[in-house]
């Protein structure tokens, strides 16, 4: 046997200075500055200047407190938006904003106050709007710079900010759209009023939590009725809210609902619904006496009861009293029996009493009635102190959301059980409640004066109105139009409801969602009785009638674009009312305008001012979470309908929530959040990232430790690839290039599989499905690549002559890759994308500057490369137990026969051995694989065994030519 020599020196191996390791939390900040410091984003912005454009319009988050990771996913999937829509040539800028009025941020400071011992009234209202002010900039500069190291791509210089001065004077003008229309109303309804924040709020500053209430069974004893057997009876309400009892005005029932009266085991009569006696017998501890029928045959016998039951539409007339009436005055007046088409037999009596300052089923039914609010309630959530019930200087007594307010031993219960009224009270009814989203605390139902934007009167626009054909009706404050004047023009919901079916949803389901909240919400409140916001800048006569004069609009928006809301102040009333009013005919509003009536108003003053003129109206998508069907989605289809006629966007994209690895809500209290920042300290951005854009974003979605550990091994994957390419394509030169109709069919087929992944690409950017986009891009790294065709070609790559057509060939396919696949990543990845683009092009500018690869036709038989990669997976399965008993190394020394009728048409025996990496393939008769080892010797140099090799170490014919020839060639 001769002296074995080493070849190594003779194989081309791949070369590069692309490190394995990623080391993403060090590199990315210095990528991140190169991008700053070249001004990518208005280098790309030059770049696609005249293309076709593509408006994403940034929903704004709070500036309110560090980037979570619900920020992160969002701000990722607009950045994959924008990128992906430049990346296809499109002209798809992004302006990042937010939002900065508002009970959020205005909590802040009174938390920071009540630390001081400090009493916000106490402090100007200039200086608390300033303190505001710097708290929403810090926050917004920490966001911004958090949400730039995300790697999210936006004109971070110039953001919009709900509170710059333009943009308040825009909102302004929005809000003067309406009230020149007379689209506006101030009136008192119920509405949802945190006690704790002293203001109104929003059903998007609500969410629900399951608490466990009082639950009280009241007798109303029935004075008058059309029916005489019910006069001295008691009609029994039931209620969750004890609190409300002081101001009720009367009793709601079901036109068709079956009543029964009866005589208890206490000798008192009482009427309840047929269908809840039993109910209210369990609760109360009473039972029937047993001179009347049975429990029994309340259930099954209707015809014995006949004589007792009264059908609801029979009570019209019937009266009762208060409980309380002993103490007079308000509480002395008569309780009307009233039709209630809400009234069921769910549970409960099937008897409402109403409050109409705290319910809007309450509110309306009375209105109707003419039962006035009492408005006994106060902005603290305290029965007024000169109210005949409850009132005087005990605060604990009069507060509505004291613990023991409403409790079976509280004041409510106590005076009703003395005054033998209170038939059962129990603490243990389990309900979902509303609470403050920021305070966490109940909220109530109050009456209170408010200004309204009706959904349902129909829209009345300028010029095609003038103020002349307006009139003003005192009566409940409203706001009406001349009917001829506005004959056939659409309500806001009705135009809401049009805008809706009008738009594309993603998914599709959120039309549904946001269309069941439009066609169910009440008229849309405006006001809050804040100090941090835009004001509701009207001038109201001692009537209640507003002033609606164009030139007095125009001089308060000019004041408030040069000095913002500061500028809407008492001293200024002459100055704005101007010489043809007298100041003294007119109050200032103080409210200011509900955020989202804010936030709603920023496609009129980013997609229109001009400020931003790569921007355009409508924007062609929204992209939110799915609470903004009923917030931001919602309010800017509001507000846009009415003044516009048309929604402010063309499609809607809804991400869901976030959610540990375990499925659960993420909470500090829990300790289960996921910090973003920290994310990126250990992993880096490009995780979260690959993260963000892997999950199924339209539900909710789970992250966690493993979860990231597993994203962090699927981008170890891409990278090693992008590795391979950069290594097997070192000093690839264009003179080296084959056309594909010069390519083996290997060559061909993946470039075939390089058009299917390009057209699945395409269509998933389309369908705005990232999961798809990011799983499709990975399998094909992963799946075609790694496992397939650089592990087929790597022979030829290392062993082949450097002219070799085959070799060339191969790196004419790999330079198509290397191309296609880093603009495909760099949406996803943007820092991995610019380092592995830099790498090859240390002078090539930034990779996303770069457009969609335009790929060479490429055509191959793919059913029939399916078929035979089936059998090649075939193969491996056969050789893997051999390899795991080490009776072979590796697959180069199986010898491997397989079913003659598996094999493809036009593949030879040679061509077998090459695909399935073997030292031959014959085909055989038995419909199994079977596999041998071989007996042949191996090349020294490219390690195949081979009849020609004459023993272990000697060269083949190829490699001895390769050899030889660079030999030569030195």
């Amino acid at each position: 046997m001769t002296e074995q020599r080493d070849y190594r020196d003779t194989v081309f191996l791949p070369k590069t200075d692309f490190p394995m390791k990623a080391g993403l939390p060090q590199k990315e900040p210095g990528i991140q500055a190169r991008w700053q410091q070249i001004d990518l984003y208005r280098r790309l912005r030059e770049a696609r200047a005249g293309r076709e454009k593509f408006i994403l319009h940034d929903g704004p988050p709070y500036a309110n407190g560090d980037m979570h990771i619900g920020h992160a996913l969002n701000h990722i999937l607009k950045d994959m938006v924008c990128r992906t829509h430049n990346l296809l040539g499109m002209d798809a800028p992004y302006v990042p904003g937010w939002d900065c009025h508002g009970l959020p941020i205005e909590w802040k400071i009174e938390e920071q106050y009540r630390k001081q011992k400090k009493n916000k009234d106490e402090v100007p209202a200039k200086e608390f709007r300033a303190e505001c002010r710097a708290y929403a900039q810090h926050w917004v500069d920490t966001q911004r710079e958090q949400l730039k190291r995300l790697g999210i791509m936006g004109d971070w210089d110039n953001p919009y900010l709900t509170m710059d001065f333009q943009a308040e004077a825009t909102i302004v003008a929005e809000l003067m759209k309406f009230v020149d229309a007379g689209n506006l109303y101030r009136g008192a309804k119920p509405v949802m009023w945190s006690p704790v924040e002293k203001t109104a709020l929003a059903e998007a500053e609500v969410e629900y939590e399951d608490i466990v209430s009082t639950q009280i069974d009241v007798a109303f004893e029935i004075t008058e009725s059309p029916i005489p057997e019910l006069v001295g009876a008691h009609a029994v309400i039931w209620t969750t809210t004890p609190w409300t009892i002081p101001v009720n005005q009367a009793i709601a029932y079901g036109p068709e609902v079956y009543y029964l009266h009866f005589e208890a085991s206490d000798n008192r009569r009482y009427f309840v619904a047929f269908d809840l006696v039993d109910e209210f017998l369990n609760r109360s501890g009473l039972t029937l006496k047993p001179s009347q029928f049975s429990s029994a045959e309340l259930a099954d016998a209707v015809g014995k009861v006949a004589d007792n039951q009264v059908v609801g539409a029979d009570l019209a007339g019937t009266v009762a009293r208060h409980p309380m009436h002993h103490l007079g005055g308000f509480y002395a007046t008569p309780r009307p029996f009233l039709a209630g088409d809400f009234v069921t037999t769910d549970s409960g009596t099937g008897l409402v009493h109403m409050a109409p300052d705290h319910g809007e089923d309450d509110f309306e039914l009375c209105k109707a009635h003419g039962l006035e609010p009492q408005f006994a309630v106060d902005d603290a959530g305290l029965y007024r102190d000169d109210w005949l019930w409850l009132g005087g200087n005990d605060e604990r007594r009069r507060s509505v959301i004291n613990p023991n307010f409403n409790a079976p031993d509280g004041p409510i219960c106590s005076d009703l059980h003395e005054a033998g009224a209170l038939l059962a009270a129990s603490a243990d009814y389990q309900h979902s409640y509303p609470h403050s989203w920021r305070s966490k605390a109940k909220v109530i139902f109050r009456c209170t004066p408010q200004w309204f934007v009706p959904m349902d009167r129909p829209l009345a626009h300028l010029p095609a109105l003038t103020r002349a054909e307006q009139r003003w009706e005192n009566e409940g404050g409203d706001n009406t139009i001349d009917e001829e004047a506005t004959a056939g023009s659409p309500s806001l919901r009705e135009l809401a409801l049009q805008a809706i079916a009008d738009t594309r949803f993603v998914p599709e389901k959120g039309r549904n969602r946001i269309g069941s909240m439009v066609e169910g919400r009440p008229d849309w409140v405006l006001s809050r009785q804040r100090a941090w916001g835009v004001p509701i800048t009207l001038f109201v006569r001692p009537d209640g009638s507003y002033l609606q004069d164009t030139a007095v609009n125009a001089r308060i928006v000019a004041a408030i674009r040069e000095q913002g809301v500061d500028a809407w102040e008492e001293s200024r009333k002459a100055e704005f009312l101007g010489p043809d009013h007298n100041p003294d005919d007119y109050e200032m509003v103080f409210d200011i305008l509900d955020v989202w009536f804010d936030s709603g108003c920023t496609h009129a003053f980013v997609l229109e001012s001009g400020r931003w003129p790569d921007l355009r109206w409508p924007a062609d998508l929204y992209l939110e979470g799915s609470d903004q069907h009923r917030g931001w989605f919602q309010s800017s289809l509001l507000q846009s309908c009415a003044t516009r006629g048309r929604a402010p966007y063309d499609q809607i994209l809804t991400h869901g929530f976030t959610m540990d690895a375990k499925g659960k809500k993420m909470s500090k209290s829990l300790g289960n959040t996921i910090d973003p920042l920290k994310v990126m300290e250990t992993y880096g951005a490009d995780i979260i990232r690959l993260w963000a854009l892997s999950v199924d974003f339209t539900e909710d979605h789970r992250i966690g430790d493993e979860i990231l550990k597993g994203v962090a091994d699927q981008y170890r994957k891409l990278r090693n690839t992008f590795r391979y390419l950069l290594g097997a394509l070192d000093g690839f030169d264009e003179s080296e290039r084959l056309a594909p109709g010069e390519m083996p069919e290997l060559e061909r087929y993946v470039l075939a599989l390089l058009g299917e992944l390009d057209a699945k690409l395409r269509q998933a950017v389309k369908d705005y499905d990232y999961n798809s986009y990011t799983r499709a891009l990975i399998d094909f790294c992963n799946e075609d690549l790694s496992a397939f065709f650089f592990d087929i070609r790597k022979d030829s790559l290392y062993c082949d002559a450097a002219d070799d057509p085959k070799r060339r060939a191969y790196r004419s396919v790999l330079d198509t890759l290397f191309h296609a696949l880093v603009r495909y990543a760099a949406p996803v990845l943007v820092y991995t994308a610019e380092e592995v683009w830099g790498s090859r092009y240390p002078d090539g500018g930034s990779v996303h500057l770069n457009e969609w690869p335009e790929l060479a036709e490429a055509s191959a038989d793919m059913a029939r490369w399916a078929n035979l990669r089936d059998l090649r997976e075939q193969a491996n399965e056969a050789i893997e137990p051999l390899r795991r008993d080490k009776v072979i190394r590796s697959s180069l020394e199986a010898e491997l026969t397989v079913p003659a009728d598996a094999v493809p048409e036009g593949f030879s025996d040679a061509d077998l051995a090459e695909l399935f990496i073997t030292a031959t393939v014959t085909r055989g008769q038995s419909g199994d694989v079977t596999v041998t080892k071989s007996s042949d010797h191996k090349c020294g140099r490219c390690w195949r065994l081979l009849p020609e090799v004459s023993e272990d170490g000697a060269l083949c014919g190829r490699c001895e030519e390769v050899v030889r020839e660079e030999v030569v060639g030195e």
